[in-house]
């Protein structure tokens, strides 16, 4: 079986990343094919064949610029020579060419993707609102709207090519239905639930979140409420937002600010957190199932792809709208509950790589024997 794996981009670290990587280990053997890669910013494939093209010679840190770019890109690829196409993706990488118009082969297209490309359709106003360019916000207002048209129906008319949609949660099978009008099955991503789970569940007196420090992961809902509260914080990652946070906390003393830990010290981390926040309204979101497997509980918003894992008194609570207020209210229904952390942390194990392999492999398998069938109808 001839396989060829497809992403986005790879020049950092992510949960998208993490999926890939979870494919690759599946298919070794498979290229890698996607827009830009930087091996300074991401080192887990330098054992792979990843290959890029002409968007290659743009710096990695104009990613954001490039999406019109990324939709020609990947719609001049042509794959159609292997048995299967892997699109792991939550942006242009499923517009490749899975079918060679001149010999009539094709090759079955499975796409994981994590969601709709979240600019284009469900995040769009935010996205117009909130650019995330500086000065350059309204040049880039401007141009989105103008492009946005025929970036959607380039973007439609590809996911309708798709032989198979395979998502992260019930949340993102959602969005595919409403705005691909496709259905997809849930295969929730892998997460290293073994790394997280072996220490102590003991607990502590700080809350924690770890993630990219952007605007839309709403962060400042974690800082602000843990302000007002009073209450320690522990803020783990990077991003272009980690200044405005860090000024927004001031000199309290209880706001600590710490860069991306290794596995192992970010599970130290959060094993000893009272309770991890989750402020964002994201697909799915591997760090919070990170923390259940480390006993740590979860504070998270009440929509996307957290409800496929927190359980509301069980292994967490949820708040239902992204305001300081509502996530004060979850922080002091949280604290006057008691959890089990042992059984926080039994709660993560159905996220595990095993798992994940067996169910995508069904799938990669189902599809590429639906497609040598039809094949074999064709040529009769």
């Amino acid at each position: 079986m001839r396989v060829a794996i497809v992403c986005d981009w790879l020049t950092n670290v992510g949960g998208a990343e993490k999926v890939l990587l979870a494919v690759h280990r599946m298919y070794p053997e498979a290229p890698i094919y996607t827009s830009q890669y930087d091996p300074r910013g991401i080192d887990w494939f330098r054992d792979a064949d990843v290959r890029t093209g002409w968007m290659q010679k743009f710096p990695s840190s104009w990613r954001r610029f490039l999406g019109w770019f990324r939709a020609r890109y990947f719609a001049k690829l042509d794959l159609s020579g292997y048995d299967v196409v892997i699109s792991v993706t939550g942006a242009e990488a499923k517009v490749v060419k899975c079918v060679n118009e001149r010999t009539g082969r094709r090759a079955a297209h499975v796409s994981y993707c994590h969601v709709p490309t979240q600019y284009y359709w469900q995040m769009y106003d935010d996205y117009v609102k909130n650019p995330g360019f500086g000065v350059l916000n309204p040049v880039v207002r401007v141009a989105f709207r103008w492009l946005v048209g025929p970036l959607r129906r380039r973007d439609y008319e590809a996911a309708q090519r798709v032989d198979q949609f395979v998502t992260i949660s019930e949340y993102a099978k959602e969005m595919i239905s409403k705005y691909y009008k496709r259905e997809a099955e849930v295969v929730w991503p892998p997460v290293e639930v073994e790394v997280f789970s072996g220490g102590t569940h003991k607990g502590g007196d700080y809350y924690v979140v770890s993630s990219r420090q952007v605007t839309w992961k709403r962060l400042d809902l974690a800082v602000k409420a843990c302000a007002k509260l009073g209450r320690k914080l522990v803020v783990v990652g990077e991003g272009p937002e980690h200044e405005r946070l860090v000024e927004m906390a001031g000199d309290s003393p209880l706001v600590k600010f710490l860069p991306l830990a290794g596995r192992e010290k970010l599970a130290q981390i959060l094993a000893g957190a009272k309770g991890y926040i989750f402020p964002s309204l994201e697909p799915f979101g591997i760090a919070p199932v990170e923390a259940l497997a480390a006993g740590c509980p979860v504070i998270a918003f009440a929509q996307g792809g957290a409800r496929d894992y927190v359980t509301d008194g069980e292994n967490g609570v949820m708040f239902e709208k992204q305001t300081v207020k509502s996530l004060e209210e979850a922080m002091l229904r949280f604290e006057n509950l008691k959890f089990d952390r042992n059984k926080v942390s039994r709660s993560a194990e159905k996220f595990g790589e095993d798992r994940f392999v067996r169910e995508l492999e069904k799938v990669v398998e189902g599809t590429l024997k639906e497609e040598i069938e039809r094949r074999n109808g064709r040529e009769k």
